[in-house]
């Protein structure tokens, strides 16, 4: 059985996969990185040749490979839930999936503070800032909690914490 990390840019999908496989003695993917090993440019880059449509495109392929495992840690790209397939797939292969809520400052308060995501990945919107997080996060709420079997609050919690409650969930 596969833990699938979702939730919005910031959330901290890729740093508790991390440490949840960890705990568990399982490997990680994040399929954000599949992408970026796969064509060899950044999401940002990808985004600007292909446009979204492109990327979102690459991402089913990713989520569908990752899938393939079993008894992985999986964080897919905060986008990944548009897709109906990417979710359906990996519940068809009885994939638990946790999501990582924040509020959108909080959010917002990590996506900038990040530099080197900053530089990797596209501008959210054109506008930018918190209206803009707080905007999407509203469009994908229902999809987040439509694919989630669980939902943990990362907003005012440790890496270490919010792992160690994810790996309690289904420690086997």
């Amino acid at each position: 059985m596969n833990i699938v990390l979702i939730g919005f840019r910031g959330s901290g999908k890729t740093s508790i996969g991390r440490e949840v496989a960890a705990l568990l003695g399982r490997p990680f993917v994040d399929t954000d990185a599949l992408i970026v090993q796969a064509v060899g440019k950044t999401i940002r880059e990808i985004f600007a040749a292909e446009g979204e449509a492109g990327f979102r495109r690459r991402e089913v392929a990713a989520v569908a490979s990752a899938a393939e495992g079993d008894n992985q840690v999986i964080a897919l790209g905060g986008g990944a839930v548009l897709n109906p397939v990417n979710i359906a797939g990996l519940k068809a292969r009885q994939a638990k999936v946790v999501w990582l809520w924040a509020s959108p400052k909080t959010l917002h308060t990590r996506i900038q503070a990040d530099a080197s995501t900053n530089a990797s990945r596209p501008n959210l919107t054109a506008g930018g800032g918190l209206e803009e997080v707080q905007n999407l996060l509203a469009a994908r709420l229902p999809l987040y909690e439509g694919a989630a079997d669980a939902t943990l609050d990362v907003g005012g919690i440790s890496v270490e914490e919010a792992a160690r409650k994810v790996a309690a969930l289904w420690p086997h």
